[in-house]
């Protein structure tokens, strides 16, 4: 949530209605999802780009992003009742109705939908089956298997694609490339954020990380993630031979750079698991994927 929410509650005063739609799409969330999908169009489109294009894209993505958030939270309204990081949410505190928040989730829904449909048929399904990945198997999943998190990661990568696919009617090399980037990127992203919210997780009895035996983290998960972020490197270097999708020199050196850094972070978790080093882990991951696509689009 923004800053000026956080302060609004911690001093007591009552949230404005477009406050609580605020957190319930988690706005900068999806703004950062939906950055990334811009990017990825700027990056396959080049000096073809159209404003008009980019503006469709970046609507229907924040509409489309923010309908799957509001549904998660009327999903998860009783557990995230249970943990101190997300009881305050709208639907959680009773400051919202349920039907409300699915009536919201739709309007978006639709509208996003719209605007993704008329800039190609292909991207408003793709923008659908990420809603519906995220929504209603991710979001259950959880409770369940590890396997959530994985499953979550396709819906993450797809805005990506869906950039791509706007601008070229179908699904290319270079999208492809984009899309296991973000796929990838996501376990060390994701597993350093749940490791800091792990004691949360636990009231909720969610399974998004790995345990050991003794029913901790598993002492592994530095390495796991280090793996997850090394093979960001092949999918790079292939990219770079792929026709059309060319780059600098310098460019790809600056990715591959930046791709070791992020696998070295993660190994820092394996060698030392601590806060600081999930929360150092976490930091990257958030420059990680902006510099990445940054690269692509100027090399």
């Amino acid at each position: 949530m923004s800053k000026a929410i956080a302060k609004k509650m911690d001093s007591g005063l009552k949230l404005s209605k477009l406050d609580d739609v605020y957190i319930l799409v988690k706005f900068k969330l999806s703004l950062m999802v939906v950055i990334s999908s811009c990017l990825a169009y700027l990056v396959i489109a080049g000096s073809s780009f159209s404003f008009l294009t980019l503006s469709l894209l970046f609507l229907g993505g924040m509409a489309v992003t923010g309908a799957a958030n509001a549904v998660n939270q009327v999903l998860e309204k009783e557990f995230d009742s249970m943990m101190e990081r997300t009881k305050l949410r709208p639907l959680a505190d009773d400051r919202m109705k349920s039907s409300e928040a699915v009536l919201i989730s739709g309007l978006l829904l639709v509208f996003g939908t719209l605007c993704l449909g008329l800039l190609h048929p292909l991207a408003a399904f793709l923008g659908m089956a990420s809603f519906i990945l995220y929504a209603f198997v991710y979001t259950p999943l959880k409770r369940y298997s590890t396997l959530s998190v994985a499953i979550g990661a396709i819906p993450g990568a797809l805005p990506v694609l869906i950039g791509t696919v706007v601008h070229d009617g179908s699904i290319t090399m270079l999208g492809l490339v984009l899309f296991f980037i973000q796929f990838l990127w996501q376990f060390p992203h994701f597993w350093a954020i749940s490791y800091l919210s792990f004691e949360d997780y636990n009231k909720a009895n969610y399974k998004l990380l790995p345990k050991g035996k003794d029913g901790n983290i598993d002492k592994n998960l530095g390495a796991y993630s280090a793996l997850y972020a090394v093979m960001i490197v092949p999918v790079v270097i292939l990219s770079y031979y792929f026709e059309g999708a060319q780059m600098s020199i310098i460019s790809l050196a600056a990715i591959l750079l930046m791709t070791l850094y992020y696998t070295f972070k993660s190994l820092q978790l394996q060698w030392n698991p601590s806060r600081a080093t999930a929360r150092g882990l976490m930091f990257c991951s958030f420059f990680y994927l902006p510099v990445v696509l940054i690269f692509y689009l100027i090399g």
